[in-house]
């Protein structure tokens, strides 16, 4: 897909429809409108300070290591209030994370903005950009099931986040614990959705449309989030659910509370029991081997 293309995903007006908010005194997200297929409203988000996100119906987050360095994961349009955000931050834009095999297109404007931030990404990604025709953007590190036990990104980095691979996830999904905040960073491991924040300045109802709605019943993690279960179970670990579980029983071990995903609601507190109940079944089949 062209850069022409990629930017099409994001609202023309994406400067009056983001929703730009510091999480945290350093996590800011940046949350647009996002439809999947043009149809599934499912926005999207992004993180500052020391991650950052992209796209329509999409998160963005930010994140400042204690160095003063920041990452950005799943990067959205680089829209002027963007740029902002990373100068009030200090500019020192240093890590560019494309959390899994979707949530790149905004890669190339990224990096002809900050061309010195070293370029993070699951394995197959790469090679998928080429043949889409995307911009040429260099990847420093590259996660494959072979290399993500010894892979490490750089002493800065790993001092303030774990991460895991998690390759049996149909989506090659990288996820990131900011150690200082407890704050577990994901893109499409699990969905919090209606897409309530991504929506609030779009003029669009998060809710609407019946394909929508359907979708938004699987993907919430209101009550036993039994339908979510279902769909992580019979879909998202499909690949690999043998790999996946171990991933999940890994990511379990660490010491978070928000989570920051890509489609859906911030879940600010009480996140690692919602984590447990979501994946409650992947954890049951590690506990039985």
């Amino acid at each position: 897909m062209s850069a022409d293309n990629a930017s099409n995903l994001a609202p023309a007006n994406a400067s009056d429809v983001m929703v730009i908010r510091k999480l945290s005194p350093n996590i800011t997200t940046l949350s647009l409108p996002f439809a999947r297929f043009g149809k599934l409203r499912i926005g999207g988000r992004g993180t500052i300070g020391l991650y950052l996100l992209f796209g329509r119906d999409v998160d963005n987050q930010v994140v400042r290591l204690r160095s003063g360095a920041l990452a950005v994961f799943s990067p959205v349009a680089l829209t002027p209030e963007v740029k902002d955000v990373v100068t009030a931050l200090g500019g020192n834009l240093r890590y560019m994370i494309a959390p899994d095999m979707e949530h790149h297109l905004f890669l190339g404007p990224w990096h002809q903005a900050f061309p010195e931030a070293k370029v993070i990404g699951p394995g197959g990604l790469p090679e998928k950009r080429a043949h889409q025709k995307n911009e040429t953007v260099p990847f420093s590190h590259v996660f494959t099931p072979n290399n993500c036990k010894d892979l490490k990104i750089d002493p800065e980095f790993d001092a303030e986040f774990d991460y895991e691979y998690v390759y049996g996830h149909v989506g090659k999904e990288l996820v990131f614990n900011y150690k200082p905040e407890k704050t577990l960073i994901e893109a499409d491991l699990m969905f919090n959705l209606p897409a309530k924040e991504q929506y609030s300045r779009g003029g669009e109802t998060n809710g609407s449309g019946l394909l929508t709605k359907l979708f938004t019943s699987i993907n919430s993690t209101y009550g036993a989030a039994t339908w979510q279960k279902r769909f992580i179970w019979y879909a998202s670990s499909s690949k690999d659910r043998p790999a996946f579980n171990r991933s999940i029983a890994r990511i379990e071990k660490w010491d978070f509370d928000k989570i920051v995903m890509c489609h859906g609601d911030v879940i600010e507190s009480g996140g690692k029991g919602i984590f447990r109940k979501v994946f409650e079944w992947h954890l049951q089949a590690v506990q039985k081997l």
